[in-house]
């Protein structure tokens, strides 16, 4: 059969208006499109009413957050466009928002704060819960489910694949869920016969690092937690979460002993060892709301450690370095797994040469090699798996920046090794100088890859050739190829013996290559160009349905209308 060009967007966009969430399947096995205003199945403003009126007024209809910047928007302020402007590349702005998110592309660029950008809400939901409770969850899930709507979930914005966002969509914004409770002596789960050891948290799926860090350390207790102030525990604790104290403790989801949740059929449950033990696997590493929408978690806390920290830096202004700075970056990777078994974690940069940034103050702005910030417990913690404990953190790179300087000629091309050790008081104190700062407001796809022990240490030509690739892509850095990585590469040393030996690493769905990794390395694509341009993004990578169905309506070739199709 043949078909004219006209018949892929139509199809795209239905199958963005598909969803997996909620979809039920009639007695013949249909699945048919998810309702879209203009349809005889959408919602009456009546329906809308009425569930307005059930959540006692928390249903929401946003405008897109970028509209105050748009003259001829309904909220257009030239005197605040400004401030929101300032603000876009801030995480703290964009968690509060109901339907903003920390990366343009997931919400199509529709509504960018500047200049010569179009504003619509078509890359946005038409309505949010703002959900304080379980009870507002689940109207919101038997709603989308009664009437056909595609139903998303947000908490912060932190998801890295945009599920967190979609066009013609219910949404339901958990951020609000900030329930606590602090079990001091033990906690039992529900219609489980013993009470479980220790000490533990439960938090509402909205409750974000920062305020739990803060709340907990009064009480000399912390959890394996996120490293950025505005992650929050739903998202985290459902994609498995990994930690500067996992190579102690485990993953974040083996900490979790009890969940509510709110499932696709809309009944409140609860998830534990005793009750709903698939659903309790299937939640903890399954991913954000992918078969459940969780409002509380009960998990386990830990004595807050003394931590040394040690910043690395190995590094040279040059920029024809390539055959010295990735082999050296394979060299100090490869001795990560024997630092993980002696409780170090940290994060980690991988630079190509050139890469523009400046750590080292009056050093060149554009630099190649290694940075890493790194810690160590000053004392054995409680409850974990026997690791040898150095009084130094600097004893640990020692022999490994020796070596550096044997091996690698690092004189002739410039390069400084410099070492800064700290020490902290207590995981906050830590917390509060090196938490994440990575900016939002631009267009990113991360991608990621975990490396275990063989991968790190048995062939390091192979892992040079491997970091040259992934920072320079394909074509070496020449530009030609239309998906160029974003060069400099995340390496973060998060796993370790905690996460391969925990106990219950059966009891969850996190990756089983985490129960074996220990470095976790990621980079990230940019789709179009950068909004600091003030220009329309060129996208080559990702072409949203909505935006090439928009484009084929006006050069006036055909399509097929969004509702046309059926998958049997």
């Amino acid at each position: 059969m043949i078909f004219s060009r006209g018949w892929l967007p139509g199809l795209a966009a239905c199958l963005l208006s598909c969803s997996p969430l909620l979809t039920s399947a009639s007695s013949s096995h249909k699945q048919h499109c998810k309702a879209v205003p203009g349809t005889p199945d959408w919602p009456s403003p009546a329906s809308w009413a009425r569930l307005n009126e059930s959540l006692a007024g928390r249903l929401l209809q946003p405008p897109p957050p970028g509209a105050v910047c748009h003259p001829g928007q309904p909220t257009y302020d030239a005197a605040e466009c400004p401030n929101l402007i300032s603000n876009w590349s801030s995480l703290d702005y964009h968690h509060t928002n109901p339907i903003s998110t920390y990366w343009n592309n997931w919400n199509n660029d529709t509504c960018l704060p500047y200049q010569g950008y179009p504003c619509s809400g078509q890359g946005y939901p038409l309505f949010v819960i703002n959900a304080t409770t379980a009870r507002h969850v689940q109207l919101g899930v038997q709603f989308a489910k009664k009437h056909n709507i595609r139903l998303v979930v947000k908490n912060t914005g932190h998801d890295f694949i945009g599920r967190s966002n979609a066009p013609n969509s219910l949404s339901i914004w958990v951020h609000n869920l900030k329930d606590w409770k602090y079990h001091g002596s033990g906690f039992r789960p529900k219609k489980c016969k013993s009470t479980l050891p220790g000490t533990y948290l439960t938090a509402g799926s909205g409750s974000q690092m920062w305020d739990i860090y803060t709340r907990l350390d009064e009480i000399n207790q912390t959890i394996v937690g996120g490293g950025g102030k505005t992650v929050a525990l739903g998202g985290y604790l459902t994609g498995g979460g990994h930690s500067l104290l996992s190579p102690h403790y485990g993953m974040a989801a083996d900490q979790v002993v009890e969940i509510e949740a709110v499932t696709p059929s809309g009944e409140i449950i609860t998830a534990n060892s005793c009750q709903n033990q698939d659903l309790f696997w299937a939640i903890l590493g399954g991913g954000g709301s992918t078969f459940a929408i969780p409002t509380t978690f009960t998990l386990k806390t830990h004595p807050t450690p003394r931590l040394s920290h040690l910043s690395v830096f190995v590094l040279t202004p040059l920029a024809n370095t390539s055959s010295v700075v990735f082999p050296l970056q394979a060299y100090i990777t490869s001795q990560f797994p024997s630092l993980s078994a002696s409780g170090l974690s940290g994060y980690a940069f991988l630079f190509p040469p050139s890469t523009p940034i400046n750590l080292i103050p009056g050093t060149n702005a554009s630099v190649g090699g290694f940075f890493m910030s790194c810690v160590i417990f000053q004392s054995p913690p409680s409850n974990t798996t026997s690791l040898p404990f150095p009084n130094d953190i600097l004893s640990l790179w020692t022999p490994i920046l020796s070596n550096l300087s044997s091996t690698f000629d690092l004189t002739t091309n410039n390069f400084t090794i410099l070492t800064l050790p700290t020490s902290y008081p207590s995981f906050l104190a830590y917390f509060t100088d090196h938490h994440d700062t990575t900016p939002a407001g631009n267009n990113i796809i991360p991608y990621g890859r975990l490396l275990d022990g063989p991968a790190l240490t048995q062939n390091l030509t192979k892992l040079s050739e491997t970091y040259q690739k992934v920072s320079l892509g394909p074509d070496g850095g020449t530009g030609e190829n239309e998906t160029q990585p974003g060069g400099v590469i995340a390496a973060h040393l998060v796993s370790g013996p905690g996460v391969h030996n925990h106990p219950n690493q059966f009891k969850t769905s996190v990756l089983p290559a985490w129960r074996k990794t220990y470095l976790h390395i990621g980079i990230q694509l940019r789709p179009a160009q950068t909004h600091q341009t003030h220009r329309r993004p060129h996208r080559r990578l990702v072409v949203h349905p909505l935006r090439r169905q928009r484009a084929l309506e006006a050069s006036g070739r055909p399509s097929l209308p969004r509702r046309k199709c059926t998958y049997v």
